[in-house]
C-alpha cells in the first residue's frame, strides 16, 4: 500500500452561504491528493502526460461524514491499496484539523494511451515506482 498526507487551508470562494466547502470543490481535494501521491513516489501527473498517458476518471464515490468549514486546515489522506493493471483505484479519507474524519471516498482512473487512445495497462515506469514505494505491512 501507498499512503500519503496533503493538507489544505479552505478558502472562503470554496464554501457556500453556510460557510461549508461545496460538495463539488471535493472532486478537486480529491484530484490534489492523487497528485501529490504521484509526487511522493517520484513522479508529477505531469511527467506521467508527458510519457503519453493520460489518466480520465471512470468510477468517483464520495461519502460526506461531516461538513468541512471555511477557514479550516484539512488533511487529505490518499491510499492506492491495490497494485493497477489497467485501472488504478485511489482511496481518501478527509480530516479537519481536530481529526475529525469528514469524508471518505474513492476514485478509478484508467490508464489510456495519447497516442492510440485506447486503454493499456499501467506502463512499466510507473510500475517501477509504485512497486519500489509499496509498502506490505504498513499501519494503515
Amino acid at each position: 500500500m501507498i499512503h500519503t498526507t496533503h493538507s489544505i487551508r479552505v478558502r472562503y470562494g470554496e464554501t457556500d452561504p453556510m460557510k461549508y466547502v461545496y460538495y463539488g470543490n471535493y472532486a478537486e481535494y480529491l484530484e490534489l491528493g492523487r497528485v501529490e501521491l504521484f509526487r511522493s513516489i517520484g513522479m508529477s501527473y505531469n511527467e506521467i502526460e508527458n510519457q503519453g498517458i493520460w489518466l480520465p476518471v471512470s468510477e468517483y464515490k464520495i461519502k460526506y461524514l461531516k461538513p468541512a468549514l471555511y477557514d479550516q486546515k484539512l488533511e487529505i489522506h490518499t491510499y492506492l491499496k491495490k497494485k493497477p493493471g489497467v485501472r488504478i483505484e485511489f482511496e481518501y479519507e478527509i480530516y479537519n484539523e481536530d481529526q475529525v474524519k469528514l469524508t471518505e471516498a474513492s476514485t478509478t482512473l484508467f490508464f489510456l494511451s495519447a497516442e492510440t487512445n485506447k486503454i493499456i495497462k499501467c506502463p512499466d515506469f510507473l510500475m517501477d515506482l509504485i512497486n519500489k514505494n509499496w509498502e506490505e505491512n504498513s499501519k494503515y
